[in-house]
C-alpha cells in the first residue's frame, strides 16, 4: 500500500472532502449518513483506512460529503446533482465512484442521470430502499435531531443493530446507549442539524427500484446476508434491477461489508475483473 497522504477541506462548490493521495486513477466514495457535513474528524479517517486503505496504491480517493446549508425538501436527486457538479468541475470526466450505505441512494441517481461521469459504480451496503425498521429508525435520529437530543439521536441510529428481542437485546442496549454518550465528543455535534434531518428525510423517500434499469455502469453490489439497515433480499433485487451489475453478498456479516475478502472484491472490480455473482 502507498504511503498514506491524507488532507481535507472543501470544494469550490462548498461540498466537504478528504483526500487520500495514491495511484493516478480517481475513485470519489459518496459518504455515508453523519450527523454534520465537514471533514472527518481523525476516528473517521482511520476507519477510512483499515476499510479502503488497500486501493490506494491505485487510486486516488475522495471522500466527499454533503454540502452544508441544504434547504427543506431537499431530495436524493438535489444532493446527486450537487456530487454531478462537483465532479464536472474537478475532475471534468469520468470516474470510478462508490456510495456506502447513505451515499449509496444518492449514487444511484447520480449515476442514473449522469452516465458520462461514471465509470464503474459500487454500492457498498446500500440497495434501492431502506428496510421499514432501518426507516423508521432513522427518522426518529432526525426528530431527535431537530429538537437538539444527541445523546438520543446517536442511540437511534446504532440502535438499528439491536437484535429485534432477546437475551443479547437486554444486555446490548443500555450498553449502546452508554456508547452514544460518548459518540459526540468522537463524531461531533452540529450546530445546525438541519443538514442531518433533511438528509434523512430524503433518504426515507427514496425508493429507487424502479429506475434500476437506466443505470448503465457496470455496477458492483456489495454487502452482508445481515445488514440491519437493508436485507439479503434488498441486495439481490437491487443487483438484478441494475443491468450490468454483479451481487457479492457475504454470509453472517453486518453493516457496512468489510474484511480481507471485501478489499480483494473491490479491487478486483475497479481493476476490471470479473466479479462472479454470489447469491
Amino acid at each position: 500500500m502507498a504511503k498514506l497522504s491524507h488532507s481535507q477541506g472543501y470544494f469550490p462548490c462548498g461540498m466537504p472532502y478528504d483526500k487520500f493521495d495514491g495511484g493516478p486513477r480517481i475513485l470519489v466514495i459518496f459518504q455515508g449518513l453523519v450527523f454534520e457535513n465537514k471533514p472527518m474528524a481523525k476516528f473517521m479517517a482511520n476507519q477510512f483506512t483499515s476499510m479502503y486503505g488497500p486501493l490506494l496504491d491505485g487510486y486516488t480517493v475522495y471522500i466527499v460529503g454533503r454540502k452544508p446549508g441544504m434547504p427543506e425538501g431537499y431530495t436524493m436527486q438535489d444532493i446527486a446533482e450537487d456530487y454531478a457538479g462537483m465532479i464536472r468541475e474537478e475532475f471534468g470526466g469520468p470516474v470510478d465512484v462508490l456510495g456506502v450505505s447513505t451515499g449509496g441512494s444518492i449514487v444511484q441517481h447520480f449515476a442514473a442521470g449522469h452516465p458520462g461521469l461514471t465509470r464503474r459504480l459500487v454500492l457498498h451496503s446500500s440497495a434501492y430502499t431502506l428496510n421499514d425498521s432501518a426507516k423508521k429508525a432513522q427518522m426518529r435520529v432526525a426528530q431527535m435531531a431537530r429538537r437538539r437530543k444527541w445523546t438520543a439521536a446517536f442511540a437511534a441510529l446504532m440502535g438499528v443493530s439491536l437484535p429485534e428481542k432477546g437475551f443479547k437485546r437486554t444486555v446490548l442496549k443500555p450498553l449502546y446507549w452508554l456508547m452514544s454518550l460518548f459518540a459526540g465528543p468522537i463524531m461531533g455535534i452540529p450546530d445546525d442539524p438541519t443538514d442531518l434531518a433533511v438528509t434523512i428525510e430524503a433518504e426515507d423517500r427514496h425508493d429507487f427500484r424502479e429506475r434500476l434499469a437506466e443505470i448503465e455502469a457496470p455496477t458492483l453490489v456489495i454487502a452482508g446476508d445481515k445488514d440491519p439497515f437493508y436485507s439479503a433480499q434488498l441486495f439481490r433485487d437491487t443487483a438484478a434491477g441494475i443491468p450490468h451489475a454483479r451481487l457479492v453478498l457475504y454470509q453472517g456479516m453486518g453493516h457496512p461489508a468489510k474484511g480481507k475478502q471485501f478489499k480483494e472484491e473491490l479491487r478486483a472490480f475497479l481493476d476490471g475483473d470479473i466479479c462472479e455473482q454470489a447469491m
